[in-house]
């Protein structure tokens, strides 16, 4: 039986040959059994074997067995050394965090989920998973997809301060790694953080909660080298993500929460978060310094140059005071150049719900997943008009890439500031050194 959903595999790498795939078959016992899916996360590894772990809860190196990602399963995610999953597309949030710690994620057919069970091993070259236990398969080396030649800057997407430290300790150093970036989210996550129960309570739980969040951001700044920074996105969590993650107040059940109230729409209306902002950056001042300018913010899910200002002045912005903005909708990229005579400090092109509202393609739903193309000429339009009006204002643009696009979009767009996850540099760094 295939997975239901062949075309999700996106540009592919050359697979093993007939050879290659009868040596399988010898090699792995008549009473094994493999299971195809699609590959959603690759990984530099040629194969993951371990117990399966269907907790929902951390179990070091064992591989993750759930019907779908979500920021409930953070702690089991970050300590495991593969997924499984039975829903869910490649650009999720969760499948962020996966391909920024090199976690290769599986989807395959929910009907084979409940045969998971013991130890399996994920053969990624055959992108499937076999019961039991099966020796690695040994892969071909692939050609470098892209060399660091024409990338002038790269805005590396990490979860915390380790990922930074890897990135700093690659030999030899990837001098265009410049600067690094953070959800606010990610940093609750990991720092165990409820952010809407403490907005709710009150302005004193607010205001520990920003601090709460300061600490964590300073010792991500302490890790930076010289010349480097750190972005963190406003806090930005749709209902049905916070939902699983809030425990003390009721968040609203939405029926779209992709189109519904998050990002700087919600931030707008959650009266308590400027008490927590105010005092993140105070912590910061106090504890940085000098430093302190080498953490700066961005704005997530905003539509147009008016919501821009309401939102600066809501946070108590002064005009001196740098603030980015993430294009990720269509209304977005044609107010780019608003944005930026609004003062907008930089761009950041948020490619993956941005390719999904211009193809009207829900970028977590398997079955759409042929529509939802990284290279559509439409979206190609959309990131050279965003990339063009930042360039016409002198403002810097940042265009997330996933490693198969990142030739295609130095060869076709007029940018040389990427933005690219943890993993995916340092693979792209290890094939440049060899």
């Amino acid at each position: 039986m295939l997975c239901p959903d062949e075309t999700d595999r996106g540009p592919r790498r050359t697979g093993p040959g007939p050879a290659t795939r009868e040596l399988v078959r010898e090699r792995t016992p008549v009473s094994l059994r493999e299971v195809p899916g699609v590959l959603l996360v690759d990984s530099h590894k040629r194969s993951v074997r371990g117990p399966c772990n269907r907790s929902g809860k951390p179990v070091d190196g064992a591989i993750l067995v759930v019907d779908a990602l979500g920021p409930e399963l953070y702690e089991a995610i970050v300590g495991c050394s593969a997924v499984i999953c039975a829903r869910g597309g490649r650009t999720g949030h969760m499948q962020s965090l996966c391909r920024s710690r090199g976690i290769p994620v599986l989807r395959i057919d929910p009907s084979e989920l409940d045969a998971l069970d013991d130890e399996v091993t994920l053969l990624l070259d055959r992108e499937s998973v076999v019961l039991g236990g099966a020796e690695p398969v040994m892969r071909a080396p692939e050609p470098p997809a892209a060399t660091f030649g024409d990338i002038e800057s790269i805005c590396v997407v990490i979860a915390d301060a380790t990922d930074i430290r890897s990135t700093n300790a690659l030999a030899p150093r990837v001098e265009h790694a410049d600067s690094f970036f953070i959800r606010e989210e990610f940093l609750c996550f990991s720092a165990a953080l409820s952010p809407i129960d403490a907005l709710r309570a009150g302005v004193r739980e607010a205001e520990r909660y920003g601090a709460a969040v300061a600490s964590e951001l300073c010792s991500m700044v302490d890790e930076l080298l010289p010349g480097q920074r750190l972005i963190m996105r406003l806090l930005d969590l749709r209902s049905d993500d916070a939902a699983k993650i809030t425990t003390g107040v009721r968040v609203d059940d939405e029926p779209n929460p992709e189109l519904g109230r998050h990002g700087a729409r919600w931030l707008l209306h959650e009266r308590h978060y400027p008490h927590a902002f105010q005092a993140l950056r105070t912590h910061v001042r106090e504890r940085l310094g000098a430093d302190a300018d080498r953490l700066s913010f961005a704005v997530p899910f905003i539509n147009d140059r008016d919501e821009f200002l309401r939102l600066r002045q809501f946070l108590g912005l002064g005009d001196d005071t740098p603030l980015g903005v993430f294009v990720e909708t269509p209304a977005a990229v044609h107010s780019a150049a608003e944005f930026c005579a609004a003062g907008a400090s930089e761009l950041f092109v948020g490619t993956k719900d941005l390719i999904q509202f211009y193809l009207a393609a829900d970028r977590g739903n398997h079955l759409v997943s042929s529509v939802y193309q990284t290279r559509h000429p439409a979206v190609l339009a959309a990131l050279r008009e965003a990339v063009g009006s930042g360039r016409d204002a002198r403002v810097p643009v940042h265009v997330f890439a996933l490693g198969v696009d990142l030739d295609h979009y130095v060869q076709h767009l007029p940018t040389r500031r990427l933005m690219m996850c943890t993993a995916e540099l340092q693979q792209l760094a290890v094939r440049a050194a060899a």
